[in-house]
């Protein structure tokens, strides 16, 4: 057991895709930099939520695609897709679990890696436990990234909860054969993707939803458009249930859900994607004065509030600004950067937009919902919008009438929004629902974000025949 501490630069706390940028950035600057991990070097992302979840959804999309023209659809006709297949592929994505080459990304970047958990113990100390039991000491000159991201969320108020061993999102995207049938609780983006996903697999799927809708921090139409495409494919959608009670006899064999109105529903599996928690009850928060377990608060630099000296940040999920992967990178970016600052005796550039704020957080983060059909949307909502005390105006369009979009299927059904601020003349959101608006939702987010007048945005011509001809649509409705 190592007693003597260990130097460095910089110390990041998780080996996701936030802390890799962040370590990224301060070795760039010419920081020693060391990251602690005690999972797979690459995160939830790499090998349980983003990566096998897409590589599951994509063929779902694919296939859809070729059905939704004549001549491709006679082609693949009454097929459906080789869940051997696709489960292989959704492997590949992740590395079949094992991390060597982001490991090997880490030491070619001359970042150094320390395997383990990591414990706050002080002001810019850092303990690790192997899983030999060792302890490692390490102290940072200048800096400790908290990069730990987040946990899923299982309700523990349920009777037969954890004998009934359900699902999360990491069994979700990593199961090895196909449920034949399961039980979806949650009606967010885990909820309703993986509906997608395993009923295009060949499960038969029930989605549970509380609420009166599905996906409700986006447009409400979203939702429902979404609802009516996984109906279509045969998924069992119920709104106002919630789960009383689960038993799975013995440990092993179906699960028995009791709802809130006495129905006994039978499935092989039930997946909870009912929230998420940030990792950061085991962290040692408690040892620089801050509560075990929550989220922390930072500033635009991802400096961590309440602990005096600004050595202390927190990027990515755990911070709770926007859980999303490619934020939480933008962000371990705009940490680094701070970092290094910081370190080389410069004051930070806070200022809105500035090197060393994370402003596009408070502008609206994109994302994608990759069902049939996708949700692409970024900033505010119409209702959101409104209450903030903004004075604005919903823009809509038929996202089918798009000559670009019936050439893209034959009967191509989706729908198209901006919130358009009418005193300012810009828009402060988006949201388009339909196939294949994935690839239009840079644009909305460079107008959005860059806060792009109307009047000059009128300017950028879209092409012809493409589905972002709806953009001339919606900004004629702003002109009006």
């Amino acid at each position: 057991m190592s007693t003597a501490p260990e130097e460095y630069d910089v110390i990041v706390l998780g080996a996701g895709p936030t802390g890799e940028n962040v370590a990224d950035r301060t070795v760039a600057a010419g920081l020693r930099t060391v990251i602690v991990e005690a999972e797979l070097v690459g995160g939830e992302c790499s090998y349980w939520a983003c990566m096998p979840s897409k590589a599951l959804l994509r063929p779902v999309a694919a296939l859809a695609d070729a059905r939704a023209v004549a001549g491709s659809r006679e082609a693949v006709g009454g097929g459906q897709l080789d869940p051997a297949a696709v489960l292989a592929r959704r492997d590949s994505f992740t590395s079949h679990w094992k991390d060597d080459g982001q490991v090997q990304w880490l030491r070619d970047t001359g970042i150094e890696l320390v395997r383990g958990h990591g414990r706050l113990a002080g002001v810019r100390t850092v303990t690790v436990e192997a899983e030999d039991g060792g302890e490692r000491v390490l102290t940072a000159r200048h800096a400790v990234a908290v990069c730990t991201g987040s946990r899923p969320v299982l309700p523990a108020d349920v009777p037969g909860l954890a004998d009934g061993r359900p699902w999360t999102n990491r069994e979700a995207t990593g199961a090895p054969a196909v449920p034949g049938r399961l039980a979806v609780v949650g009606g967010g983006v885990v909820g309703v993707e993986m509906a997608t996903a395993w009923r295009a697999l060949g499960s038969e799927v029930v989605l549970l939803v509380r609420g009166d809708g599905l996906l409700p921090r986006m447009e409400p139409f979203a939702g429902e458009l979404v609802a009516e495409g996984l109906r279509k494919v045969g998924v069992d959608v119920r709104f106002g249930v919630e789960v009383a009670a689960l038993e799975r006899a013995d440990g092993s064999g179906p699960v028995v859900l009791t709802l809130n109105d006495g129905e006994r529903l039978t499935t092989d599996e039930v997946l909870y994607a009912t929230g998420r928690a940030p990792r950061t009850a085991d962290i040692g928060l408690e040892q620089v004065g801050l509560k075990p377990g929550g989220w922390l608060e930072v500033d635009d630099s991802c400096t961590v509030l309440g602990v005096d000296g600004e050595w202390l940040y927190a990027a990515g999920d755990v911070n709770h600004r926007a859980l999303l992967t490619h934020q939480g990178k933008y962000q371990g970016r705009i940490t680094g950067a701070a970092i290094a600052a910081r370190a080389q005796g410069r004051a930070l550039d806070t200022a809105r937009w500035g090197a060393h704020a994370a402003s596009a957080d408070r502008a609206g983060a994109p994302q994608v919902v990759f069902t049939q059909p996708e949700v692409a949307a970024v900033g505010l909502t119409l209702a959101a919008a409104e209450r903030a005390g903004l004075r604005v105006r919903a823009v809509d369009h038929d996202l089918g009438a798009v000559a670009g979009a019936s050439l893209y299927g034959d009967d191509y059904r989706g729908r198209a929004r901006v919130v358009f601020d009418l005193e300012r003349e810009v828009l402060v959101g988006a949201c388009l629902v339909g196939p294949a608006v994935a690839e239009l939702l840079h644009s909305a987010t460079v107008a959005v974000v860059g806060e792009v007048p109307i009047d000059r945005l009128w300017h950028a011509v879209p092409a012809y025949p493409t589905i972002s001809e709806v953009w001339l649509r919606l900004l004629e409705g702003c002109r009006r």
